[in-house]
């Protein structure tokens, strides 16, 4: 189970917010759910997964790897933020090949992969697109592809479908399944959306 993920007796903070005790798993190749009120916790929990927080006590572990002090480039963590942040100077083809750009891929093995993804995720006629002429699905998409690029381990996804209509939405429910699927993911997912919980979620942790 190299790629379960372990959340052990840990403790979060961040200015007065404080959460201690949080312990749960997400099995190898599973989507975890964690559903809760704005301001519990939830996304503190994901960037502190993704090395972006730090812990204040307690272990994060992939499989039996202790990942708990590691910076975010050796975790093997790929992250789709809520606000999906994608780099406003570039097209799409540039902001799913970024991260291949910068781990120094061959020019031909990143076209290679941003195409293969591109296809995956139904982006093949926007790769010359700047990102602000993309719809809100569109732009969901991008930031998935540009996670997803460096071929991780982990996905994790903050709320990744809020704001999308109801057909995009289902639509992309579709999309981020079949992904965890055939690259072989074990996903993360923060939501307040209950029928998304239950479309994407193997498990689903309550706050």
């Amino acid at each position: 189970m190299k790629n379960k993920i372990t959340f052990e007796n840990l403790t979060l903070a961040a200015g007065d917010f404080r959460r201690e005790g949080i312990s749960f798993a997400i099995p190898e190749g599973q989507c975890g759910v964690l559903m809760g009120k704005t301001g519990c916790g939830k996304t503190t929990l994901m960037e502190t997964l993704c090395g972006l927080r730090n812990a204040s006590g307690g272990r994060i572990l992939i499989g039996e790897r202790d990942i708990t002090d590691l910076p975010p480039r050796l975790r093997g963590i790929g992250y789709v933020p809520q606000d999906v942040a994608l780099f406003a100077s570039m097209n799409v083809y540039d902001n799913i090949a970024f991260s291949l750009s910068i781990h120094n891929w061959k020019p031909e093995k990143i076209k290679e992969r941003v195409e293969a993804l591109a296809e995956s995720l139904g982006l093949s006629d926007l790769l010359k697109r700047r990102t602000q002429a993309l719809s809100g699905g569109e732009a969901k998409r991008v930031s998935l592809g540009r996670a997803l690029a460096l071929r991780p381990e982990i996905i994790c996804l903050d709320e990744p479908l809020s704001a999308l209509d109801e057909s995009t939405h289902d639509s992309m429910v579709q999309v981020i399944r079949e992904a965890i699927v055939s690259e072989g993911l074990t996903a993360f997912l923060i939501t307040h959306d209950s029928r998304e919980a239950e479309m994407l979620g193997d498990s689903i942790v309550r706050w």
